[in-house]
């Protein structure tokens, strides 16, 4: 797999894979405008997922735009993520932010990830042992 490229490997692409997501997301950090829900995954790398409803942004150039940041940063960032998966959700307003912007609230969300993530793998959970046990397969 490629450095910094963007395979099929680091994408969710079946409604099951969201589905998954939202249902045991571990993980929720927020950006202005942005909205990020992780789960653990047992691939040895993150995959992501992107939700750019109409609803939240009207313009189909904004949204492709939008679309766009997010996987650059991602790939620039795959390599520092945990084994997650992740679901990117729009908010109200998003287009409003230039794409600088845009970039800066998606580091920040990257370095929270990542910081609850080791943080989460550390703690033991109710159960005595430390939760990157409980997710390998």
């Amino acid at each position: 797999m490629s450095r910094q490229g963007y395979p099929r490997q680091l994408r969710l692409l079946t409604a099951g894979d969201y589905r998954r997501v939202f249902e045991t997301a571990a993980f929720k950090v927020h950006g202005r405008g942005l909205m990020a829900l992780a789960s653990p995954n047992a691939l040895g790398h993150p995959r992501l997922g992107l939700i750019f409803s109409k609803k939240n942004v009207r313009r189909a150039v904004d949204r492709n735009r939008l679309k766009r940041i997010v996987r650059d940063s991602i790939r620039l960032q795959q390599q520092r993520l945990p084994a997650v998966d992740i679901v990117v959700l729009a908010r109200r307003g998003v287009h409003e932010l230039d794409n600088a912007t845009v970039h800066r609230q998606l580091q920040g969300m990257w370095r929270r990830l990542e910081r609850e993530a080791s943080k989460s793998a550390r703690e033991p959970d109710r159960h005595g042992t430390r939760s990157e046990d409980t997710h390998r397969i």
